[in-house]
């Protein structure tokens, strides 16, 4: 799969490429790079019936650790469904996390990669978790490396009080960080939502009635 490889290569680290390199030799995978998707940023699908290729999509808007990460894990997903021989499995079981580990160790340990990111795989190594998004390290070190966008602050960034815009043009006043998420308020209703710390928001000075 080495044309797999160089085409994946643009969004990757370049220090990461042979780990990934020697991944996609040892599976047969299909790997596309997806428009982005709100509900995921990546997925995996086993063999149709009668063949042996696994797909595999990443989202195209990643920074370059966080389409890595994704990657490994669902290249986990493809290894231990190999190790079982496309047995049913839980689909982040035991066998994916050992999986997943195996894969993330010789990266951590290669020391290839910025050294909060490292420190934040080391700690998914001892608990691998479902989804990237459920790891709050891992996602915050990961959110580091996004490009900035223009007149959008993270939640998690807003002060106490700030009224912010969310795509549908609702505004909400933050309150409490709850871990991954944040108590918000609808700045007309005054309904609660929890709002999660690393969505991109934009802050408005005061509610146009």
């Amino acid at each position: 799969m080495i044309g797999q490889a160089a085409a994946v290569a643009p969004f990757l680290p370049p220090s990461a490429l042979p780990f990934v390199e020697a991944l996609l030799r040892r599976h047969a995978v299909h790997l596309r790079i997806s428009r982005p998707r709100r509900t995921k940023l990546g997925d995996h699908r086993p063999p149709l019936p009668g063949q042996r290729v696994h797909r595999i999509s990443i989202n195209e808007d990643l920074n370059r650790y966080a389409f890595l990460t994704t990657l490994l894990h669902e290249l986990a997903h493809v290894a231990a469904w190999s190790d079982r021989r496309g047995r049913r499995a839980r689909p982040h079981g035991p066998e994916w996390r050992r999986a997943f580990a195996d894969i993330l160790e010789p990266v951590v340990a290669a020391g290839v990669l910025p050294e909060d990111v490292t420190t934040a795989l080391a700690g998914t190594l001892r608990n691998p978790r479902a989804a990237t998004c459920s790891d709050r390290a891992l996602l915050l070190a990961l959110a580091r490396y996004d490009e900035p966008v223009c007149g959008r602050l993270r939640v998690e960034d807003l002060p106490d009080g700030a009224l912010f815009r969310i795509e549908t043009g609702s505004v909400f006043r933050a309150a409490r960080r709850l871990r991954s998420r944040r108590q918000c308020f609808h700045a007309r209703t005054g309904a609660e939502y929890r709002v999660h710390g690393l969505a991109l928001v934009e802050p408005v000075a005061r509610v146009v009635r």
